[in-house]
């Protein structure tokens, strides 16, 4: 279960005021949803063609309906295809007391798919910001978080998407995302070694550039 930490330490002026460039929306337009026209039919003939591939009889009686199952459920898999992360962010709280500390959601399970392999990745996701004057919904970082999850994805973009989202749509004077996950393509073939996990990190503003900052978000996770 996502746990949130909230940070009750002490404000400082340098940590919501020393500078940072946030990138543009441009950067990342590649990144948006895209439609498909392909019908269900021609995936369900490419699942057929798969299992005929893999040795078996598509047309015997366990393995009838299995092109129409994994059709949907890659449709379910890959719904990050459908959305886009950033609108989750459009909605914000301005009343929040004054509060201008750390705001980390800890332990945001989820699977993703490599994209070189189409092999789950199975992990959990800590996300963090440094509010200036608006929060989020705590469900919004998590609906972001399997936004980028659900499509093909590598583990080190992934991180740097969520965390660039939230850094160009809320604006705060910091952000950090630490991702842990297990990779089936190398768990499960290949090298073969389960149990091995692979952590990424994307810092920005004060939570990489101030010390203090950085470490305390650090802790944070780690606790």
């Amino acid at each position: 279960m996502a746990t949130l930490t909230v940070d009750p330490g002490p404000a400082t002026a340098d940590r919501l005021n020393l500078p940072f460039t946030a990138p543009t929306m441009a950067d990342h337009m590649t990144d948006s949803p895209t439609e498909t026209a392909i019908p269900q039919s021609e995936a369900e003939a490419a699942v057929r063609t798969l299992i005929r591939w893999a040795g078996d009889d598509p047309d015997r009686e366990g393995l009838l309906d299995t092109p129409a199952r994994v059709a949907r459920s890659y449709r379910e898999l890959f719904a990050g295809y459908e959305v886009e992360p950033r609108a989750y962010l459009e909605r914000t709280f301005e009343e929040v007391g004054g509060y201008d500390q750390l705001v980390v959601l800890k332990d945001i399970r989820f699977v993703s798919f490599c994209e070189h392999h189409m092999l789950p990745v199975v992990g959990v996701a800590h996300v963090g910001y440094l509010p200036t004057d608006r929060v989020v919904g705590i469900s919004k970082l998590a609906r972001v978080v399997r936004g980028y999850a659900k499509r093909l994805q590598i583990q080190e973009k992934m991180t740097a998407q969520i965390a660039d989202a939230i850094h160009e749509v809320l604006r705060p004077a910091g952000v950090g995302v630490v991702i842990e996950a297990e990779h089936s393509c190398m768990t499960l073939r290949g090298v073969d070694v389960p149990g091995a996990t692979l952590t990424t990190s994307t810092l920005l503003g004060v939570v990489r550039d101030d010390p203090r900052t950085r470490e305390e978000f650090l802790q944070l996770v780690r606790g």
